[in-house]
């Protein structure tokens, strides 16, 4: 690894900027799946069995709202194609309710039932608990902010890329 005073050529900075920005990417991959499996393991914790790690976050983030589905896609959340089927599959559980809008008939609102709000203040009671113990791993609150600057500036990244390539030009 090179030192503070090694000067690093150009292709070398180059390699050294791939070699993190892969290792980043695939660390968020990472924690994305560990933290599915946490909220996967406080679902089993309380004896909820007929609904995912997903679909209990979908409800988490729709909260106290009432959404359309192509609402909650636009969110940027979830895939497309699955939003759908949770939908269907949270409504069927009891978790949600879904009503066509007043104003577009065509449209079709989601909120969540009785059963999906306790199960989204669950949901909160968790994430209370690993604020705790999150400040008794000793990781504070400013090192939280500067990895969500830095996710949030990948982000704008990846999101002017797709730009950029939708104007014809290649990545």
């Amino acid at each position: 690894m090179p030192t503070s005073d090694t000067v690093i050529s150009p292709t070398d900075e180059g390699s050294v900027v791939r070699r993190e920005y892969l290792e980043a990417i695939k660390l968020i991959e990472r924690l994305h799946r560990q933290f599915l499996e946490v909220v996967k393991t406080e679902l089993d914790r309380i004896g909820v069995e007929d609904i995912n790690n997903i679909q209990a976050l979908i409800l988490f983030n729709i909260g106290q709202e009432e959404l359309t589905v192509g609402e909650l896609t636009n969110r940027g959340y979830y895939l497309g194609s699955n939003v759908s089927y949770n939908v269907r599959k949270m409504v069927e559980n009891g978790y949600l309710v879904q009503e066509r809008s007043t104003h577009d008939r065509r449209s079709i609102r989601v909120r969540l039932s009785d059963k999906g709000l306790a199960l989204c203040a669950q949901i909160n009671d968790m994430f209370d608990r690993h604020a705790v113990a999150l400040a008794e791993a000793k990781i504070a609150h400013e090192d939280l902010s500067a990895a969500r600057t830095s996710f949030r500036d990948l982000e704008r990244f990846w999101i002017s890329m797709l730009n950029f390539n939708l104007r014809g030009t290649s990545l």
